[in-house]
């Protein structure tokens, strides 16, 4: 049977079809990436094509998308001239390549422009005192995610796993936390 003539496997590609549009990620983007992370072998493009149903120039911006944020890539299958892609299947490294990115491309140049705009404005009489405040603490909390982040992904992924499964229990080893800090 093919993957997509199954029910559930076809529920899934849609919905991560729709998920994907709700994280700002092209419809055919994340259906291209559900139907390689389903599938158990590496597929060529004409293949996802006639599987999904889309135009080649959709199939193919999608797969350069997805190998720019390195979630999918290309590979030689003996015997076949055609390029094949396969989905990266574990599910932190995925998730950490995504945020990588996102990071890359929305928050770091985010954090240069505020702290461009901060310095400038606390040198600027003529600013509405409100507007320098909201800007230097958007720089400050953009900052502090940032650098939040590039703390978390150096950690080993047994650690982050556990801290991750701590949750709101977390909270009880710092200054000022409760014993009963277990929501989160």
């Amino acid at each position: 049977m093919p993957l997509l003539d199954h029910p559930d496997a076809k529920a899934f590609l849609l919905h991560w079809g729709e998920m994907g549009t709700q994280w700002g990620v092209n419809r055919s983007v994340s259906q291209v990436h559900a139907l390689l992370y389903l599938s158990d072998r590496p597929l060529p493009a004409d293949e996802i094509v006639d599987q999904l149903g889309l135009a080649r120039s959709n199939v193919s911006t999608a797969l350069k998308e997805l190998q720019s944020y390195a979630i999918v890539r290309r590979v030689h299958v003996e015997g076949d001239r055609r390029d094949h892609f396969v989905a990266e299947l574990d599910l932190w490294e995925m998730l950490t390549r995504i945020a990588a990115e996102r990071k890359r491309r929305e928050i770091d140049p985010t954090i240069a422009l505020l702290n461009e705009l901060a310095q400038r404005l606390a040198k600027d009489a003529t600013c509405p005192p409100h507007v320098r405040e909201r800007i230097t603490r958007m720089h400050e909390f953009l900052s502090t995610l940032g650098n939040w982040y590039e703390q978390m992904r150096v950690l080993p992924k047994p650690t982050l796993v556990a801290l991750m499964k701590l949750g709101g229990k977390v909270v009880r080893f710092l200054p000022g936390g409760t014993k009963d800090a277990n929501s989160g």
